[in-house]
């Protein structure tokens, strides 16, 4: 059986370590008590935080203890952006978002059985420490030159925006996070994107000052792109976890459009599929493109794991039925309201003719090409072939009482919005 670190390192899963060999030891002796923090500077997480849940998952199911960390006092504080200060949010937002954020977390580790896992907010034990306990105790152990030397903090000094005390104290927060649960749990190895290496290390060095003891830190890769643009961004904006902000058919959607170039690569780091099913689904990438065979096992699995399998199959069923391989009729409001919401739309009613809402919708170019496209044969709504070129849109057409898909051909797609 493959060690954890060379399954880690497979899925492109390792960026940096404090030291590799010790880690691998660590790992091999026994069960390893670890954690990876969330900041709630935000209402849901985003799916670059799935790299780093999936990776805690990952050395849970390899036999490690793992502990999910909410930083409700971190939050209120928020980790220096290159760009400049953070808005401080209200503290009453924040505790709200730490909620939401740990319930995103929950279904995606195992709180049950051996190697069952545990939440934490490292606002229970900030918000007790005064400032001068907070000073003796824990700012004793740092030097100037190191935190003024982390890479978004030099940026930050070096630009118009400067940096205020207030953030610039945010990975001495960090570390004492690490000291507070290495103390608390035996926690010996945290977790983070690379873009926290600084943050990781301020815990491993505070545990080796105050403790005397050598701990462990890794970090993933950022996810990119294979053409260069930002991961996790669509046009409509970040793909969040949260089903309101993110809705599990644009979920879906985004996985599903993957670029050749890239899925193989979310396989590997967002799924649980082995080494032999992912060579496979390369080699189907590679032989048959068209077919988009790891696009949809990607997307199925990935919604099926954040939004579960009744949800990937509402989507699914979404999805055939827009082209005509199922009923529109059975689709839930939500499921159909994201199904429709990218396609072209025009406001209409019942009674209404449906050669002029084609053209409305810009199915077709005009009035006169949808009647021929109904003479032909070739126009229907919710998948039922429209008889008459003078036919009218029906209160039962109304799906929901809303909505109307109409189609030309096979896959030129429009919907009927009775509320615009």
């Amino acid at each position: 059986m493959n060690h954890i670190l060379d399954e880690l390192e497979w899925r492109g899963l390792i960026a940096q370590t404090t030291d590799l060999d010790a880690l691998r030891d660590a790992l091999s002796a026994g069960p390893v008590s670890l954690y990876c923090g969330f900041d709630p500077t935000a209402p849901s997480l985003h799916i670059g935080n799935l790299v780093q849940i999936l990776t805690v998952r990952r050395l849970q199911d390899a036999g490690h203890v793992p502990f999910g960390l909410v930083g409700g006092a971190t939050g209120l504080i928020g980790d220096p952006k290159m760009a400049g200060e953070r808005t401080l949010n209200d503290r009453d937002l924040v505790s709200v978002w730490v909620e939401r954020i740990r319930k995103q977390i929950e279904p995606l580790l195992r709180f049950d059985g051996p190697h069952a896992a545990t939440m934490v907010n490292n606002l229970d034990w900030t918000a007790p420490l005064s400032a001068i306990d907070f000073l003796r105790d824990i700012g004793k152990h740092y030097r100037l030159g190191t935190m003024l030397a982390k890479d978004t903090v030099a940026r930050r000094l070096n630009s118009d925006a400067g940096i205020s005390f207030t953030e610039f104290s945010y990975q001495i927060l960090q570390g004492m996070d690490y000291l507070e649960l290495h103390r608390r749990h035996g926690i010996s190895l945290q977790t983070g994107g690379s873009d926290q290496w600084g943050n990781l290390l301020s815990g491993v060095e505070l545990i080796r000052k105050a403790e005397g003891v050598a701990v462990h830190a890794l970090t993933t890769p950022l996810i990119t792109k294979a053409d260069g643009s930002k991961f996790g961004k669509t046009e409509t904006g970040t793909v969040w976890l949260d089903p309101e902000l993110t809705t599990p058919y644009a979920f879906f959607q985004f996985w599903l459009n993957a670029d050749d170039a890239d899925v193989v690569g979310y396989l590997k780091v967002f799924t649980f599929r082995s080494r032999e099913q992912i060579e496979e689904l390369e080699a189907a990438v590679a032989d048959r493109p068209a077919a988009r065979e790891a696009q949809r096992a990607l997307a199925y699995e990935v919604t099926s794991l954040v939004h579960g399998a009744a949800a990937a199959d509402q989507v699914v069923a979404a999805s055939q039925a827009l082209f005509g391989r199922g009923s529109l009729a059975d689709l839930d409001a939500a499921t159909l309201a994201a199904a429709v919401a990218e396609l072209p739309s025009a406001r209409g009613a019942a009674g209404d003719v449906i050669a002029d809402l084609l053209a409305a919708t810009g199915v077709v170019a005009s009035k006169g090409a949808a009647r021929r496209a109904i003479a032909e044969g070739g126009a229907s709504v919710n998948n039922v072939r429209v008889a008459t070129e003078d036919a009218v849109l029906t209160t039962e057409d109304l799906l929901h009482g809303r909505w109307a898909v109409l189609r030309r051909g096979k896959r030129t797609l429009a919907v009927v919005d009775a509320q615009v």
